[in-house]
Order: C-alpha cells, then sequence, then structure tokens
C-alpha cells in the first residue's frame, strides 16, 4: 500500500489506566496532524480491557486533556462513526468470532500449559541457548488431548501458529525493519481468562475500522512482527506503519514523574495554554527544513509529514516549553488574555469574575510580559485585588520615608483634589512635588509603591495608580501616612 494511495484513517488508542501522558499526545496529535494534512479520518479507540485498572475517570480525563489540546476525532466515543463501538470492553464478540475462526482454520490452538511448566522450560531454553519463545508443545494435541488437560481443571489460553522465517516491513520512519520469527515462538492471542491480548485486539480492531496507518511510539517496535503475523492469519491488509522516536527526560532516561509534570492534565492545572503545549509536542520529533519553531495548530496541519520526523529520541526540555508558553501568551489580544487567566485570579481569592472585563485588560497589559505560565498573574497583580501586607523590607521603606513625608503629603493633596486621576496627571503631580522639596524622584516613588502596592518591585507606577482609581489609591496612601 503506498502511504498516499488512499485517505487515511488513522487512530489513537489509548488505554484508561490513568492520565494521558506527554507521550500519548505527541502520539495523538502526530496521528491528528497526518489525518488532516491529508484529508482523513481520526480515530479515537478505547482499549479498555485492562478491567482492574480502568476506570471511568481515566477516560473522561482523556478525552478533555484531547479536546483541550484541541485535538478533536472524527469517529470514536461521543463523536459516533460506522466502526463502533470504540471501547474495546464492548468489542469481545468480534474478538470472539475472529478467534473461533482462526482455531477453526488451525492458525490457533489452545494451549494447556501452565506459568509454572512455560516458567521451567524457558529456564532449560535459556540454559541450552535456544530460542525463549513456546516450543510448540499443544499445537499437536489432538482432540482427546485437549479433553483430558481440559479435564485436568486447567484452562486453555489460544497461541497462534507462527511460520517459520521473518517478518518485515519498510517502516516510514525507520524504513526496512524484520525480525526472525523464532524468537517469537507461537504467542498467546487469548489469555486463559477469556479476554483478548492486547495484540489481538488491536489487530482486529485496526482490521475492522479500517485503519490505514499505524502512526505511535518506538517502543511499539518488537510488537509489530506479531501484529503483522496476526493481519496475515487473519487474512486481512495490514496498515503502513510509522513508528516516532520515544520521549526522554534532560538525563536520558525516559520520560517519567521523576523528571516533572508528565500528564496533560497537570500542565493544564499548571497554567500551560494549549497552543504552546501542541506547538510543543509537535516538535518532539519532529522538524522542518527550516528549522522553525512557532506554530499554530493550523500551521501544524499545513507543514506536517512523516519524511520529516526524526529517527533519533527526542529530549524533552522544560525551560522550553516555558518560553513556548510566554510567547503564546503575549500573541493572545488582552482580552483574551485577561479571560483565559480569570480561573487563575478565582483560584487564589481574587475577585476577579465580578471586575470589569475592560479593567482586567489594563491589568494584564501592565503587567506585560511577566507571565510565563497563567498562575504567575496572582503574584503580580493581587495589589490590584486586595491590600497586601508590607514585608520586613518594605516596612523599612515606609519608615524611612519619614524624610519627604512632607512631600509625600502634598502629592496626596493634588491627589484628592485630581480630576481626571489620569497618568499623566500622576507623573506630573509626583514628579513636581519631588523636585519642589528638592529629594530624588525615587525616594518619593517608592514609598508610594509600597503603600498602595505592597511590594518593592511591580509594573509601572504611573499608570498602575490610574488603574487603583482615586479613592482606593488615596485610601492606602492615608493608612499609611497618616496626617499628624
Amino acid at each position: 500500500m503506498s502511504s498516499e494511495a488512499v485517505k487515511p484513517r488513522v487512530r489513537f488508542a489509548p488505554s484508561p489506566t490513568g492520565h494521558l501522558h506527554v507521550g500519548g499526545a505527541r502520539t495523538a496529535l502526530f496521528n491528528y496532524l497526518y489525518a488532516r494534512r491529508h484529508g482523513g479520518t481520526f480515530v479515537l479507540r478505547v482499549e479498555d480491557t485492562d478491567q482492574e485498572r480502568s476506570t471511568p475517570e481515566s477516560v473522561r480525563g482523556i478525552l478533555d486533556s484531547l479536546r483541550w489540546l484541541g485535538l478533536e476525532w472524527d469517529e470514536g466515543p461521543e463523536a459516533g462513526g460506522d466502526h463502533g463501538p470504540y471501547f474495546q470492553s464492548e468489542r469481545r464478540e468480534l474478538y470472539r468470532k475472529e478467534l473461533d475462526r482462526l482455531i477453526g482454520e488451525e492458525k490457533a490452538y489452545r494451549c494447556f500449559c501452565t506459568p509454572e511448566e512455560l516458567a521451567e522450560r524457558r529456564e532449560e531454553a535459556k540454559a541450552a541457548g535456544r530460542p525463549l519463545g513456546y516450543d510448540g508443545r499443544c499445537r499437536t494435541l489432538d482432540d482427546a488431548g485437549r479433553e483430558k488437560l481440559a479435564a485436568e481443571g486447567r484452562l486453555a489460553a489460544v497461541r497462534l501458529v507462527v511460520p517459520g522465517g521473518e517478518t518485515g516491513w519498510k517502516d516510514l520512519v525507520r524504513g526496512g525493519v524484520s525480525f526472525q520469527n523464532d524468537q517469537f515462538g507461537d504467542f498467546i492471542i487469548f489469555k486463559s481468562d477469556g479476554f483478548p491480548t492486547y495484540h489481538f485486539a488491536v489487530v482486529v480492531d485496526d482490521a475492522e475500522m479500517e485503519i490505514t496507518h499505524v502512526i505511535r511510539g518506538d517502543d511499539h517496535i518488537s510488537n509489530t512482527p506479531r501484529h503483522l503475523m496476526i493481519f496475515e492469519a487473519l487474512g486481512r491488509p495490514a496498515p503502513l506503519f510509522a513508528h516516532v522516536p520515544i520521549i526522554l527526560g534532560a538525563d536520558g532516561g525516559r520520560l517519567s514523574k521523576r523528571h516533572g509534570a508528565t500528564s496533560i492534565g497537570q500542565y493544564r492545572e499548571e497554567g500551560y495554554l494549549p497552543e504552546a503545549m501542541v506547538n510543543y509536542l509537535a516538535l518532539l520529533g519532529w522538524s522542518t527544513s527550516d528549522s522553525r519553531q512557532i506554530f499554530t495548530l493550523d500551521d501544524l496541519i499545513s507543514e506536517f509529514d512523516i519524511p520529516r520526523v526524526s529517527k533519533s529520541s527526542a529530549t524533552f526540555d522544560p525551560e522550553k516549553l516555558l518560553w513556548l508558553n510566554n510567547f503564546h501568551y503575549l500573541k493572545l489580544p488582552p482580552a483574551e488574555r485577561a479571560k483565559r487567566l480569570v480561573p487563575y485570579w478565582e483560584r487564589d481569592g481574587m475577585d476577579a469574575g465580578a471586575r470589569d472585563p475592560a479593567w482586567l485588560e489594563k491589568v494584564v497589559e501592565i503587567v506585560g510580559d511577566r507571565v510565563k505560565v497563567l498562575p504567575d498573574i496572582g503574584r503580580y497583580t493581587e495589589f490590584f485585588f486586595r491590600d497586601v501586607e508590607p514585608g520586613e523590607a518594605e516596612q523599612k521603606v515606609l519608615r524611612k520615608a519619614e524624610k519627604v513625608m512632607p512631600a509625600l503629603q502634598k502629592v496626596i493633596a493634588r491627589f484628592a483634589g485630581m480630576d481626571p486621576f489620569s497618568e499623566e496627571a500622576i507623573e506630573k503631580a509626583i514628579k513636581e512635588e519631588a523636585a519642589a522639596a528638592e529629594v530624588g524622584l525615587g525616594k518619593v516613588i517608592q514609598p508610594i509603591r509600597v503603600a498602595v502596592m505592597g511590594r518593592k518591585v511591580g509594573p509601572g507606577l504611573f499608570e498602575s495608580l490610574e488603574l487603583f482609581g482615586r479613592e482606593k489609591v488615596l485610601e492606602r496612601l492615608r493608612a499609611a501616612f497618616p496626617t499628624t
């Protein structure tokens, strides 16, 4: 099959045993982009056959994370489609039907070997230097032999008859790949508990859902020969495979919790933007010929293709993600920035939702590029929403203000009669009173800043005071510098 011969049908098939992690999200993104670039279909399938660990909460978290990233699926949960159901737990009859067909065609057989027997034979093979795969002992059992073992109470798994020779394919990322079949032996495709193995279920699903391209992490490369053998046994055409590089932490180990946040939900909670996350995920193992770094989702749809995916592992760089987050934040119009910041202000106990949106926009503009992740907004703007108690360093500034108290009192008096209370008028008053008192401008500005904001450092004073409004500024100045 040519990679361009048909409209691609790709799939992302997470297991709902936890959160959507960075690696899974990158895989979902690459599948989504490939489908959109080539006018194909992006299928979401939930592989929930792990009954003990799969949870509805994990399913919801995965769906929410994909939607937050902007990766809407064409078929799957909550979207429907002609190839459902899209939960593996609801497809067991189909797996059983295909299994029975393989057994009837003698392409698979029931195996009654116990785990203990298998472990013992594996050690023997290892000691003798033989392949460690199953030795095919139950392949030649007749009906009487199977009935005898079943009567002993043994539960049967089902194994695929693995042919001799080798299995290979032309990977769209890695080129030619092949494995000797004897290293696998007749592997299990249905477990003794009545559930299909991952290998069997994924192949049946890919075949039934007419998946044309499987784009997944290269940690699945050793699984692909098994999958190709199952496709062959089922008599179904195999998709094309593209194995993308795994993601490593800065220490060269596989990305994990020890490197910090790994789930998309956690990055969302920490205030990263979906635009930045998508941009960064795309750069983990893919690039353009000009090494461009900044992309929107629409840009990526136009640019992405498999030939530009690297064979080498990608390294996750939190600092680069943080830089991209700040970049995409600053690209947003102030009104949109303010809208996205409201939940984080509210989370920190600030009544942003009750404030005038136009006022919030001005707050956002005053803060400028200081915000790297959305929760940063609280520490840079808290004083606009509530009184901030000065710390010890700030108290020293207020105590030293005694030396310029006459100038400060004149500034307060001018503020009281100032209308409009504008940035220009505020600046003029402070500068004139500092000059009249023959003191440095900073010696007047600093105590005003601390009195109003409770901080020694912050956004521009004059525009900030205008944003506070005259009454709030006077209230805080008079509290800090009462007349005697």
